[in-house]
């Protein structure tokens, strides 16, 4: 009788997941589903504000388009390394699943700081949330730029910090920090870069109580998770990069 039971409580155990699939992957599905109706209600307020308004400003030129151009390559090749991150670590390759993983951070914080640049040149130019130099009759622009794009670069630098985590676990820790200091005491204090030098802090703590609190070690499962989420961060950019860019180029003859 108590064989039968504990047959029972073993199989009950390891009973199969929903569909089939690996129980993290299918909460981050669940959390992208809803990430994606932030992002599209985000879009549908710019696309809105875009078509009702005659006079939406085109501030962006041949210099701000090639930018963004090498924005939109760095994201393409992010996800390429980190494709080859996860077949790296399905074949259990630990030395080159972190490596491509580094590739794929570095070209994260590639657009982060060419976004960074992009927000610096807009704001000197007189452009803030509230207003914008190109349209008095426009003032939303500004808000709605800054949010979308701020609320994408922001998820960005969290998958950076994520990425890390899974690759050098609490080694990232220490880099985190020594980059918050880096950019809070070697910026102005009134750049974008020394405002979002808070972010890494807030990420370097938040990682440090997960490792401390679950410490782990990191397996193809949850570099794929981690993929998942990063080619959501990349889709959602080829969405901004023609909608914001593109159809507000600014046409010189």
């Amino acid at each position: 009788m108590s064989d039968m039971a504990v047959s029972h409580e073993m199989a009950g155990a390891f009973e199969p997941s929903l569909f089939g699939a690996y129980s993290k992957k299918i909460g981050m599905w669940l959390f992208l589903l809803s990430d994606t109706l932030t992002f599209g209600a985000l879009l549908f307020a710019y696309s809105y504000g875009r078509i009702s308004n005659p006079d939406w400003p085109t501030p962006f030129h041949k210099e701000s388009i090639i930018n963004a151009t090498i924005m939109t390559g760095c994201l393409l090749s992010s996800s390429l390394t980190m494709v080859l991150a996860v077949l790296a670590a399905r074949r259990g390759d630990r030395s080159w699943t972190r490596n491509w993983i580094l590739f794929t951070m570095f070209f994260g914080v590639a657009f982060i700081v060419l976004h960074g640049m992009e927000w610096t040149k807009l704001i000197a130019e007189g452009m803030t949330p509230s207003k914008n130099p190109w349209s008095s009759t426009v003032q939303q622009f500004g808000g709605t730029f800054f949010t979308l794009t701020g609320m994408h670069m922001m998820h960005v630098t969290i998958g950076v910090i994520y990425l890390g985590v899974v690759s050098l676990k609490k080694k990232i820790l220490p880099i985190l920090l020594i980059c918050w200091l880096a950019v809070w005491l070697g910026t102005p204090a009134d750049s974008v870069f020394h405002l979002g030098a808070h972010v890494i802090l807030i990420g370097a703590i938040v990682a440090a109580v997960i490792m401390f609190l679950k410490p782990k070690d990191y397996d193809a499962h949850d570099v794929e998770i981690a993929g998942l989420y990063w080619h959501f961060v990349d889709l959602v950019w080829m969405f901004i990069f023609p909608l914001v860019y593109l159809m507000s180029t600014r046409i010189t003859g």
